[in-house]
Order: C-alpha cells, then sequence, then structure tokens
C-alpha cells in the first residue's frame, strides 16, 4: 500500500509542478485547450453512462466554452489566460483529492484487518500489542503524509484497541489481585533482587527526569520479574528464550518475556498459591541464593527497607505494568490513571478486610490475627502509601494538562486512604496490648490476697506482673523487627501512657495489710517500671525527662515507698 501511495504522490507532485509552471510556458495554452477538450469529453461520456460526478466537475456547465476560446485564442489571449488559471486551480484540487482518496481508502482496508482481530487484540501480552501498535502508527503517519488530513477512521478505530486492551489487561489484573490476596498468608518473604531492580527503574523520579522519558523507558521491562497464571513471582532466571522485536516511531525496542515460577518452601503449600520463597528458612541471613539470584530481606525506597509479603511483591509488578502502559500508550495515560487508582483502592480495602477485619482467618485458613501478621500488613501498606507521590509523578508526565486536576484529587485521596490504613492498624496493636492488660489487671485482686498470708515467701514478682512484662516484651520484639522505628516508639508511647494510668490506678485500689503484702507490691511496681522503661518510646514530655517513660506509675512508687524506692 505504501509503495503505491508514494507512487501516487509523485504523480501529484509532477501535476503540480506542470500547472504551476504554465505561465509564460509556450505551450500553456496548448495544455490548458487539451484539458478543456479532455474534460469535455469526460462529462459526455460520464452523462451518457448515467454517472454522477466528474474528474473536473468545473467544466460542467462551460466546456463548451471552453473549448471555443481555446481555439480562438488569437483573438482573446486574456479569456485563455484566465481560463487557464481556473483550469490549474480545479486541477491542483482535484488532484490532492485524488491521493487523498487513495489513502483514505487504504485506512479503510487497515481498518477492517484492525477489526477482524478485535477480540485477539486486547489479549495480548504489551509487547506483542506494541508491535501491532506502532506499526499502525507509522503506517497512519506514512500515509497523513502523503494525503495531507488527518485519517480520523483509523485512528478512532485504533484508539478503540488500545482503550480495549487497556481496560482487560485492567480486568486481568484486578481478577489475578483479588486471588492472590485471598490466598496471602501474610508471612514474611525474601525479596528477589529484580523487584529492587523494579523500584530502581520505575520509581526513581531522578532517573525519569534526567533524560528523555521514551528512551529510558525503552527497556524498562526488561529487568522486570513475571507473574505465572496462579499469581506466582518469577525472577529473571527463567524468562523465557523468545523476544518480540518493537517497531516504534524512533527506534526498534526489545521488551522480554518472562515465564515461569518459584517454589514456596513450605512443602504443604498448595500448588496454586502465590507465594514467593518464604524467608523463614533462611535464619537471620541478609542475603540468601535462591536458584542462583540474590535476594534480600527487606525492599528498599528512599532510604528505607520495607519487609513484605507476597501480595505486596506481585502488587509491586502490577503497577511497573501499568506504568509500562502509560509509557507506550501516552494518548491513554487518563485511563490509566483511573485504572491505577482503582486496583490502589482495591488492595488497601481488600488489605483492611482480611488482616484488620480478620477475613483471612475465613479465607486464608488462619487460625488467628497475630500482632506479627498487623505489623506486616502494616509494612506493605505503609510501602504502598510511600511510593504513590512517586507513581503519580510518573504516570502524571503523560497526562493532558486538562485532566491533571481531577487526577490528582482522585489519587491523593487514595494516598490519604492508606495512611488512615496505616495508622488504624498501629491502633489495633495499642488496643492488642490494652486488652491483654484488662485480662491480666482482672486476676489482681485474687493475687493480692495471697499477699497477705503470712505463709507467702516467695521473692519473685507475682504472676501478674510476670505475665504482663513478658508478653509486653514479646510484642516489643515482634514489633522491632517488622516496623520502622518511629512506628515502634509511636505504638508504645501510647501502650506506655496506658500501663502507666490503669495499673497505678488498680495498684491504688490494692489493700496492704501487711509488711510483706508492701514488699510484693514494690517488688511488682519495680518489675513493671522496669519493663517501661526499657520500651522504645518517645515520650519525654514529662518533668522527669532523665528517667525514660517516666509516669504515674512512677509517682505511685514514691508517694506509696518514697522518693528514692525504686
Amino acid at each position: 500500500m505504501q509503495v503505491h501511495l508514494m507512487r501516487a504522490a509523485e504523480v501529484k507532485r509532477a501535476i503540480e509542478w506542470i500547472m504551476n509552471n504554465l505561465d509564460g510556458h509556450y505551450a500553456a495554452d496548448s495544455v490548458a485547450a487539451a484539458i478543456a477538450v479532455g474534460s469535455a469529453a469526460a462529462e459526455a461520456t460520464q452523462g451518457n453512462d448515467g454517472q454522477a460526478g466528474s474528474l473536473f466537475p468545473f467544466f460542467t456547465q462551460k466546456s463548451s466554452t471552453k473549448v471555443q476560446s481555446s481555439q480562438g485564442r488569437n483573438n482573446d489571449s486574456g479569456t485563455a489566460s484566465s481560463m487557464s488559471r481556473n483550469f490549474r486551480a480545479d486541477v491542483l484540487r482535484e488532484n490532492a483529492e485524488a491521493v487523498f482518496a487513495a489513502c483514505d481508502a487504504a485506512h479503510g482496508r487497515w481498518a477492517k484487518l484492525l477489526g477482524v482481530r478485535a477480540l485477539l487484540h486486547p489479549k495480548l501480552r504489551l509487547q506483542e500489542f506494541l508491535s501491532i501498535y506502532n506499526i499502525t502508527q507509522e503506517f497512519i503517519s506514512a500515509t497523513e503524509k502523503v494525503g495531507g488530513r488527518l485519517g480520523y477512521s483509523i485512528r478512532g478505530t485504533l484508539q478503540s484497541q488500545a482503550k480495549a486492551f487497556v481496560d482487560l489487561q485492567h480486568e486481568m489484573r484486578m481478577t489475578k489481585i483479588k486471588a492472590v490476596l485471598d490466598q496471602e498468608t501474610w508471612v514474611e518473604v525474601d525479596v528477589p533482587d529484580e523487584f529492587q531492580g523494579i523500584i530502581t527503574s520505575v520509581f526513581s523520579s531522578e532517573t525519569l527526569m534526567s533524560a528523555d522519558l521514551d528512551a529510558s523507558q525503552a527497556d524498562i521491562t526488561a529487568s522486570h520479574p513475571s507473574a505465572s497464571s496462579d499469581g506466582s513471582v518469577v525472577p529473571d532466571s527463567e524468562k523465557h528464550a523468545a523476544q518480540q522485536q518493537l517497531v516504534g516511531k524512533d527506534s526498534i525496542k526489545k521488551l522480554n518475556n518472562t515465564q515461569g515460577q518459584l517454589h514456596p518452601l513450605s512443602e504443604t503449600t498448595e500448588s496454586n498459591k502465590a507465594d514467593v520463597v518464604t524467608s523463614s528458612a533462611h535464619g537471620n541471613n541478609k542475603n540468601t541464593k535462591d536458584r542462583g539470584k540474590v535476594t534480600s530481606q527487606k525492599l528498599f525506597y528512599g532510604g528505607v527497607g520495607y519487609h513484605m509479603v507476597n501480595c505486596g511483591l506481585i502488587m509491586v509488578k502490577m503497577l511497573s505494568e501499568y506504568i509500562d502502559m502509560n509509557n507506550y500508550l501516552p494518548a491513554l495515560s487518563s485511563e490509566v490513571v483511573h485504572r491505577v487508582v482503582e486496583i490502589l483502592k482495591f488492595f488497601n480495602t481488600r488489605t483492611c478486610q482480611l488482616v484488620l477485619g480478620a477475613g483471612a482467618m475465613q479465607v486464608s485458613g488462619l487460625k488467628s490475627i497475630t500482632s506479627k501478621h498487623l505489623a506486616l500488613a502494616s509494612q506493605v501498606i505503609s510501602f504502598t502509601y510511600a511510593i504513590i507521590p512517586e507513581i503519580r509523578q510518573v504516570l502524571f508526565l503523560k497526562v493532558p494538562e486538562t485532566r491533571k486536576a481531577l487526577l490528582v484529587s482522585e489519587i491523593d485521596r487514595v494516598a490519604q486512604d492508606y495512611k488512615v490504613h496505616r495508622d488504624e492498624i498501629h491502633t489495633k496493636l495499642v488496643q492488642i496490648m490494652r486488652e491483654r492488660l484488662f485480662v491480666h489487671l482482672r486476676g489482681l485482686p485474687q493475687i493480692v490476697e495471697g499477699w497477705n498470708r503470712p505463709e507467702d515467701a516467695d521473692p519473685q514478682p507475682s504472676q501478674f506482673a510476670r505475665s504482663l512484662t513478658k508478653e509486653v516484651g514479646y510484642l516489643q520484639r515482634v514489633l522491632s523487627r517488622t516496623l520502622h522505628e518511629s512506628d515502634v516508639k509511636a505504638i508504645f508511647r501510647q501502650v506506655v501512657e496506658i500501663f502507666h494510668s490503669q495499673i497505678s490506678e488498680a495498684f491504688s485500689r490494692v489493700e496492704i495489710s501487711t509488711p510483706q503484702a508492701k514488699d510484693r507490691l514494690h517488688r511488682d511496681v519495680a518489675q513493671i517500671l522496669g519493663c517501661i522503661r526499657s520500651l522504645p518510646s518517645d515520650n519525654n514530655s514529662s518533668s522527669e525527662s532523665s528517667t525514660p517513660n517516666w509516669g504515674q506509675l512512677d509517682e505511685f512508687l514514691a508517694k506509696k515507698f518514697g522518693a528514692g524506692a525504686d
């Protein structure tokens, strides 16, 4: 098609040259007369055949006059010259229309080919769809240059199929992330280095802004691991050997298709579970190797490490794929942003239902939702919240200015939802410790009764103090290993405040009738205060700033046993 159209363009240019160089040429009037005669003959022939239209409709009413004028040119050269100009203008117009009609016909043929494959194209991989999309774009650009007008019909067809591609790809990812979340057991996993590569290449604004975006993104998917049909993460070592060559406007871009699966270490996990290799079998090693690929215990972004679970890594991969679609299909950037907002909303809402709402006990078979589960959910939500501003910046490089305001408000609301979710998880952790404290306080009166018995000579703190401090210490270890230091301090600041107020109030109601009971009370207070002072709280607002986590229980101790008691 393009060869024929280029030839037509050459003919068009030749005719334009002839018509634009008639003035002053010795054969100018002869050419005009010949064209007039040919036009008249064509009109007569088409009239006899009952056909409407003409190559030169301008001559329908004046053909005989033009012939006579050209035959008597020696007597009326001015009329012939005027007639020649009219002929020239009409020929140039019809010449352009003919070439555009040829291009339009070519567009129609191409659009039919696309239409036949309309159901197949949305199901292709991105690199496969792009090969068709880019070739079509090149064809459109080349033929529009020949025809001199935009091909609205074929552009509409291509845009429609591109939107169908984005819609189906989004639908598939929504289905997959729902299945992955429903299978999630909220167990910490090691992070293959390919995922760190995604964060470095996709979510690095400095990298994106320091060079041309299209060039920097040309090989972006080459460093990405892929997910198999069951949602399991795949390392680069299992990439499929075949590579799809993409024809772009400026250069040929190569994207690698990856296929494979990492098998979970646990043999009891079902084969269709979406699990990355768990970290439980790796001990405290900072870096381990699985199938020759380096892994890490954390995913780093902005210099901060985050502990991850499988669904969090799958979400990272999906977000990078949306960014790929956004970069390679810039005309649909607004649509892609809407889809990203939707999947981010779903991920946040479903995670909340499964962990805070304890839905994982039904869909994933967990026996309970522990502080470890909550801490890992907090890490995944905190990580996603941290990268949302970068996602917005990357996606909005392609969004038209007229659409940005609305889309910014949508993605900002999603970010706020993630922040609220993270805070609710931390509040839940505080609530767990409060509930455990109340459970132990309910048994305190019975323990105090034993203090007043003469035969009680146990030198250790009571079971109340030992059990309470043991549980607090366990929570501290779990959270300190998983959460960021600032989050741990914020959580235990609230725990410290609750312990000071509730325990001091409970001990104030205790009736002590013997010196032995007073000693037992002192040992319990000292035991609990020692635990409180060891907690990583940032509470330094009291007047006794030199004493860590000083509070009401310290005041109770000083009042009951003297200022020097400890």
